[in-house]
């Protein structure tokens, strides 16, 4: 317990400024998707900007061009969340059928596969084809948060789920109490969710 408070403080020192405001942002925008509050979007356009150059200027090239899809994303998000309904108004919070998300499954475990056999054989990556997984994962679920899709606080549990303890052995301990804590923010996000779907969405299936 002492190594792991002593790494996190540690983590901390080394933080810079630009990065603190990056960590912040990204929990704002967690906790005002909860609320499904439009500003979600914001935070996140910004905190990713911010990690997009961090990423780029410590060589981490996919996670620098990861970060400009979730600002893309952030966009996307903000305009289907204010005019992405059928009738151009705000969108509602929907459910997609259980034979969308069997196929979202079978993307996910596809790709995965797929970069993880890449990754092993080209590259010095560390634990491939869980990195895939959960690089792959959010790829998909943040288009599902865009779209409202109320499941996606389930998949964003197991990937923060997974995230802790990948980051974790790669000795990032910050990052993966970081992770932690957005496991416990799904869990809040889908009952807030769920509630509110249970309160005026009954019937709304969304398929696209």
């Amino acid at each position: 317990m002492h190594d792991i408070t002593a790494s996190i403080i540690d983590a901390l020192k080394l933080m810079s400024g630009w990065e603190g405001l990056a960590v912040l942002l990204a929990i704002a925008y967690l906790l005002l998707a909860m609320r499904e509050n439009i500003l979600c979007w914001a935070c996140a356009f910004t905190s990713t900007a911010i990690y997009t150059v961090l990423f780029w200027n410590v060589n981490l090239l996919m996670e620098s061009a990861l970060n400009v899809y979730y600002m893309a994303m952030a966009v996307y998000g903000w305009y289907q969340w204010q005019r992405g309904s059928q009738q151009g108004t705000e969108l509602p919070i929907a459910r997609w059928r259980w034979s969308i998300h069997i196929g979202i499954c079978i993307l996910i475990a596809g790709l995965t596969l797929l970069s993880g056999y890449l990754l092993t054989g080209q590259s010095t990556a560390a634990w491939p084809y869980v990195d895939s997984f959960t690089t792959w994962s959010s790829v998909i679920v943040t288009f599902m948060v865009a779209r409202k899709v109320l499941e996606n606080w389930l998949y964003w549990i197991v990937i923060d789920s997974v995230s802790v303890l990948l980051y974790f052995e790669r000795g990032l301990a910050l990052t993966s109490l970081l992770m932690a804590g957005y496991t416990v923010m799904a869990i809040v996000g889908y009952i807030y969710w769920r509630r509110h779907w249970l309160d005026g969405n009954k019937t709304n299936f969304a398929v696209a």
